[in-house]
């Protein structure tokens, strides 16, 4: 593929999230950061050399979006077609697991600006000029139902105009409230897209389609997994790739990390990585994300693109808050295998 604008669409909040591993409030402390699996990923893009264009609706008035709108700035996204509307800014708290103790998040988004936006309100013929990527998750059409037709205008628009589009699954159960469940709306969003990216719980909860892998055992079945992507693949004849996050989850604070791919003609599974001191990982799944569509348009084969995207996605575990702060030099130092962590002098 060849380098293009990357447009991602979604919701971007305040991150507020007690210091190191603290409960929250347990000091009357919080550091706010942003967060949002869209716009995470048009950061890990931007961070990475490419091109990334961010499209939100954010709260018009006001400070506090005015700050984010700065931020996303100063990591080189494209910003200029951010829409301002009526409504609040959402917020997430996050807790950050450890040991035995999983990470815990509290949304705070109801009335938020994006969920309020109404179909129309965004203009994608313009907001997409040259863009050639178009990157959604299943987060914002959970969040309400104009929320997910906008969603699915975004897609339609960038397919008319000829675009690559991806969807990335992520499941939240918290979020489906406004009537219909995931498995109602996400096989409709999908139709649209030529790369999906999964979890075995995104695949089971959005498209019902069951895995045969086990994810409370820690161990991993290559074979369930390309039966799996094989499954998405032939429910949708669209789809040109499919990528799957696999995850052993040992403890909140060690996780072995991979990813499989398949592309209708073969199917890699990545190198794996044992994660065994995790900073955060609230982000790791976008920074893969973003790894992948860049490395798709950047590297030569569809292994090496999966390679990247999973290096990018184990370093991030490494440091606090969403957003990816690697280079391409840094992933691919890691992907060559200088992963020791000895000081760099």
């Amino acid at each position: 593929m060849s380098e293009t604008t990357v447009a991602t669409f979604g919701e971007i909040m305040l991150r507020l999230t007690p210091p190191g591993f603290e409960r929250l409030l347990q000091s009357p402390v919080l550091q706010a950061t942003w967060g949002g699996g869209e716009a995470n990923v048009a950061v890990s893009v931007a961070q990475f050399g490419g091109k990334s264009r961010y499209i939100t609706v954010l709260p018009e008035n006001n400070p506090v979006a005015d700050a984010c709108v700065a931020e996303l700035r100063r990591f080189g996204v494209d910003i200029q077609h951010i829409a301002r509307g009526t409504g609040r800014l959402g917020i997430y708290f996050l807790e950050n697991g450890a040991n035995q103790r999983p990470s815990k998040v509290v949304y705070d988004r109801a009335g938020s600006a994006i969920s309020l936006a109404r179909p129309g309100s965004i203009d994608w013929r313009t907001v997409l000029a040259g863009t050639g990527w178009l990157h959604v998750t299943g987060i914002t059409p959970a969040i309400s139902e104009s929320a997910a037709a906008i969603t699915m205008e975004g897609l339609e628009s960038a397919k008319a105009r000829g675009a690559i589009t991806s969807v990335d699954l992520n499941f939240r159960k918290n979020l489906w409230k406004w009537g219909k469940a995931a498995h109602e709306v996400m096989p409709q969003v999908l139709e649209h897209a030529d790369l999906c990216i999964a979890n075995e719980e995104d695949c089971q909860k959005c498209l019902n389609i069951k895995s045969h892998a086990d994810i409370e055992s820690g161990k991993l079945d290559q074979d369930a997994y390309r039966e799996l992507c094989e499954a998405v693949l032939q429910q949708y004849p669209k789809l040109q790739r499919i990528a799957i996050t696999l995850r052993e989850s040992k403890s909140a604070s060690h996780n072995g990390w991979s990813a499989c791919m398949h592309n209708r003609k073969t199917f890699a599974i990545s190198r794996h990585y044992e994660v065994t001191h995790i900073v955060d990982r609230v982000g790791g799944g976008d920074s893969f994300a973003g790894g992948l569509i860049y490395g798709l348009q950047h590297f030569a084969s569809d292994e090496e693109a999966l390679e990247f995207a999973v290096a990018a996605s184990c370093l991030k575990h490494s440091i606090p808050g969403d957003f990816n702060r690697f280079t391409t030099e840094e992933v691919l130092a890691l992907v060559k295998g200088s992963g020791s962590g000895r000081v760099q002098r």
